[in-house]
């Protein structure tokens, strides 16, 4: 028996890898960048990926049941993440597997019927929570959840037009990184660019508010559902955990005209949150040339390279960041 890892497999190893998973009833995750196997001479009998923080695709198979080999592979994936710097661990899988996990030191952080989310830390979320800079205030509170891929003028118009009408509002920018922006970068310009906005607060999401990105369906059959499942595991987390800690009553998001996906799942938040006594309030995107303004949009003039088309999209530190990669982009 021996270990092999790969960043992430390919070729021959990948498909021997799929084929292994479909034998214990999962389906491989594309996203994944980190996977461990244990072999026996040319056979898969373990195997478990990383995707970031996120521990993906763990199988045994069933001839090697109780010979703890789920440990080897978490181990072999704990130590990786460590080297990569991330210490804060988080699982999704079943309901039914929490006994599975719960010996490695994983806490269930929220359940649905279809999805079990886990954490390697019994308090994070608590402590996540307990770290944002907030007023002690039983002030009207909202909240805006965005990636800001990067910040644009529409992102602006969205929290100033939002933090006219509650007296605190929290703008959580997602720290997934899987976007063309670092999430260190995108939470800069949220932060500069609305740092005159006085009772706007910018936070990183952390791991607690989950991204359709990032949110695995390997384990789903009814892949028709992994959207809805998806929302509704989001929605349950923020409405039952996050919104109460920060007294949040009202959440904000941007009318979408052309993302099927972000329509579905602004439909799906004024569907669930009043049953968390949580109003939605969708304001219309500001518009430019007759278009919405959007992130995609001056993603797709970046690849063209018009700085100068850009320029009327973004507030003058979103310009000027874009213009840095571009310049680095051609020396």
């Amino acid at each position: 028996m021996h270990l092999k890892t790969g960043q992430p497999m390919r070729g021959q190893s990948l498909e021997k890898l799929k084929a292994f998973l479909r034998l214990c009833g999962l389906d491989y995750d594309a996203g994944v960048d980190f996977t461990a196997v244990l072999m026996d001479d040319d056979e898969i009998i373990a195997t478990g990926s990383l995707d970031g923080c996120t521990l993906k695709c763990i199988a045994v198979s069933p001839m090697h049941q109780g010979e703890d080999l789920s440990a080897r592979i978490i181990t072999e994936l704990r130590r990786e993440a460590l080297e990569r710097g991330e210490e804060h661990l988080l699982l999704f899988t079943k309901p039914g597997n929490e006994a599975m996990f719960t010996p490695f030191g994983f806490h269930p952080l929220v359940r649905t019927a279809d999805c079990l989310l886990m954490e390697d830390r019994r308090d994070g979320l608590e402590r996540f929570l307990a770290g944002l800079y907030r007023p002690e205030t039983d002030a009207e509170t909202g909240c805006i959840v965005c990636n800001c891929n990067p910040f644009t003028l529409g992102h602006r118009y969205l929290i100033e037009t939002a933090a006219k009408q509650v007296e605190v509002l929290h703008v959580f920018v997602l720290s997934e990184k899987k976007s063309l922006f670092p999430p260190e970068v995108r939470l800069k310009l949220v932060r500069e660019g609305c740092q005159d906005l006085k009772n706007v607060f910018v936070h990183k999401t952390g791991p607690y508010m989950v991204s359709s990105a990032t949110f695995p369906s390997y384990f789903i059959k009814d892949k028709a559902r992994v959207d809805e499942i998806y929302c509704e595991l989001d929605v349950h987390l923020f409405g039952e955990r996050i919104a109460p800690a920060l007294h949040i009553r009202r959440r904000f998001v941007g009318s979408e005209p052309n993302c099927p996906v972000t329509r579905f799942y602004n439909e799906q938040l004024k569907a669930r949150l009043p049953g968390y006594g949580i109003e939605l309030t969708e304001i219309p995107r500001r518009a430019y040339g007759g278009e919405a303004i959007s992130a995609s949009r001056v993603r797709a003039l970046m690849e063209a390279g018009d700085i100068e088309a850009i320029r009327p999209l973004v507030p003058e530190i979103t310009c000027e960041t874009i213009r840095r990669m571009l310049n680095l982009r051609h020396d």
